[in-house]
């Protein structure tokens, strides 16, 4: 790691040790209250996504304290994403992206249990990786390439599982796979806007501070916010916000708390993950995520009584197999670049 004293490298490690635990926290109780509003009579897809990408401005006031903030530290010690293979090709806006994978992870998530949900969004980090490969000029080391066939394997094995839809009839089927489809593409979508994230900070921004990680957290929620708050009042669903919450489960002022943490813990997410494709790279901050995915259907056993079944427990040793074999792969990567830079410090000495 590229750190000018003792100082430097502790203060590194913080932050990402922050960041980390905001990723994690934030994802997973962002996506069980989303659960439970489905689940206490809330239906509003687009109600859903403007909430999940409305609350940035609960950040304004940090972003306010925070624009003089600097980083001069160059994140992790060792680019595992990025290269000099000459110029990257054209991406799409990171805003559309983010307005996409709030609509169809939703979407995806009022049809699936949480378990299922969750370990399908493992696939994220596959994704993630093969458009880095791209984007970021990322390598296919033979860890890397074991942990996305690991990952690939273990989201398509959630095709076969059966315990949540054919109890309901052809109905439910049919929503559980609309709902398995929309989660496998705000997937792919995900992983290609952390790969474009890092591309922005690393080809197109250049500057090594945080008021870049806030703009980019605030800028796409405001652009994803407009968007999903048309999507609002043009579907109509608006019109019936009012009889929702008057017929929420857990009562009105719940139906109220339920939404508003829902969107501080999305932007709590949101300054974790962007935090840490700034300060390490977007693989690291998506592998991180996924981390984080055993504690979400472990929570719905106890809060929503979700069943692990046998094939969901495959999936999961598969997913969090894969994400160790990435983790790996850093380790690696790391202990050689220090190798090397020790090298280069006694020939320059």
């Amino acid at each position: 790691m590229k750190q000018s004293s003792k100082t430097g490298h502790w203060w590194w490690w913080v932050k990402v040790s922050l960041y980390t635990m905001s990723v994690l926290l934030g994802q997973s109780v962002a996506v069980l209250l989303g659960r439970l509003y489905f689940l206490k009579g809330g239906s509003s897809n687009w109600l859903s996504s403007v909430v999940q990408v409305g609350g940035f401005p609960i950040l304004i006031p940090f972003y306010l304290l925070t624009t003089t903030t600097t980083t001069t530290a160059a994140a992790g010690g060792v680019d595992h994403d990025h290269d000099d293979h000459g110029a990257k090709p054209p991406l799409p806006s990171p805003h559309t992206l983010t307005a996409i994978y709030a609509l169809l992870g939703l979407v995806g998530l009022q049809n699936l249990p949480v378990s299922t949900y969750t370990l399908l969004s493992a696939s994220q980090l596959a994704f993630n990786s093969f458009f880095s490969y791209f984007i970021n000029g990322q390598k296919f080391t033979p860890f890397v390439v074991n942990s996305l066939v690991l990952l690939t394997v273990s989201s398509v094995l959630l095709v076969f599982n059966d315990d949540d839809s054919s109890a309901a009839g052809p109905t439910s089927r049919v929503k559980y796979v609309t709902g398995f489809l929309c989660t496998l593409a705000a997937s792919a979508l995900f992983g290609l806007l952390m790969s474009a994230t890092q591309y922005v900070f690393t080809s197109v921004i250049k500057r090594r501070t945080f008021k870049y990680v806030m703009d980019m957290i605030i800028y796409q929620n405001l652009f994803a916010s407009l968007v999903t708050v048309v999507g609002l009042f043009a579907s109509g669903e608006w019109k019936g916000i009012g009889r929702e919450m008057e017929g929420y489960g857990l009562g009105t002022t719940s139906y109220l708390m339920t939404l508003i943490w829902i969107a501080v813990f999305w932007q709590l997410f949101s300054i974790g993950a962007v935090g840490l494709i700034f300060e390490v790279s977007s693989l690291f901050s998506n592998s991180i995520s996924v981390v984080g995915l055993p504690i979400v259907p472990i929570a719905a056993i106890f809060f929503f009584h979700d069943k692990m079944s046998g094939v969901k427990g495959i999936s999961m040793v598969l997913a969090i197999w894969g994400f160790v074999s990435y983790v790996y792969q850093f380790y690696v990567d790391d202990k050689n670049s220090r190798v090397v830079k020790k090298a280069v410090d006694e020939t320059s000495r």
